[in-house]
């Protein structure tokens, strides 16, 4: 069998009030990094990782390298693990998006499945990355563990192919920041053990 503990990255400054974050490289805030360690200490208390693979964007990067140091395991980088390109709309307010794109975002909050961002990605197309995630790792960890660091998006959408649930339930799940997901993988069938979990961060703010 193998465990996927799959979490999100520490706070950053674009999460309120809410932009698409996308590929804008945000450093973590200073809340993000106090969550990244307590995240950290909390992978290593509960588990044994054998690897770890993060997103490309930085502020992935600085929560796998607190992982890193709190389990002493060396942190991977996963192009597929970055987030949704959201081309046009990429660090924008919903508010800016709606007077320039009503329709699209529209779109976007009721149907994201069949959303279209301008010069971005579609659900779909950040779907066959997770898929390719999900084949790294039953490839490369079978009988191991392995952390993921990523985003909301890619997070969501990870969820979802496991849940075996279609992209329009996208907005049926929640990851707040350095939440902890964990995935059971045994041949082709997924079991989640947990799903958003933050109790590690209770004492944060």
């Amino acid at each position: 069998m193998t465990k996927i503990i799959l979490t999100r990255h520490g706070h950053v400054d674009w999460i309120a009030p809410e932009r698409f974050r996308g590929r804008a490289e945000l450093p973590l805030s200073e809340l993000g990094k106090r969550q990244a360690e307590a995240l950290g200490h909390r992978v290593a208390e509960t588990w044994k990782p054998d690897a770890i693979y993060v997103s490309p964007l930085s502020r992935c990067v600085r929560t796998g390298e607190a992982i890193g140091r709190a389990t002493g395991v060396q942190l991977n980088i996963l192009e597929d693990l970055a987030d949704t390109h959201y081309g046009r709309w990429q660090g924008l307010t919903h508010e800016e998006v709606r007077a320039r794109w009503p329709d699209e975002l529209r779109i976007w909050l009721e149907a994201p499945d069949l959303a279209v961002i301008p010069d971005g990605e579609t659900l779909a197309v950040v779907l066959v990355r997770a898929i390719n995630v999900l084949q790294v790792v039953r490839r490369k960890h079978k009988d191991q563990t392995v952390v993921l660091v990523g985003h909301d998006s890619i997070n969501r959408i990870l969820l979802l192919h496991a849940l075996g649930l279609p992209l329009s339930r996208y907005w049926h799940i929640r990851q707040e920041p350095c939440c902890l997901n964990e995935i059971e993988i045994q041949e082709t069938v997924f079991s989640i053990q947990r799903v958003n979990e933050s109790h590690h961060l209770a004492k944060l703010s």
